[in-house]
């Protein structure tokens, strides 16, 4: 491993985050990698957070 393969994989690793729902106002946990969500979330009300395409630095999406 190199000694930068630690910072590369810091981007990698999804992080726990809180989005407010907008049909309850309740707070959702969702999971994201560079702000983006990774999958789809629901609320208990049941408002869908939907999977975000994810953007590479080279510019092209993955999904």
């Amino acid at each position: 491993m190199s000694v930068l393969g630690g910072c590369e994989e810091k981007n990698k690793t999804p992080v726990l985050d809180e989005r407010v729902c907008p049909n309850c106002g309740d707070e959702v946990e969702v999971f994201t990698i560079k702000g983006r969500l990774i999958d789809d979330f629901a609320c208990a009300c049941g408002y869908v957070f939907h999977k975000e395409e994810q953007i590479i630095p080279n510019g092209r999406l993955t999904g």
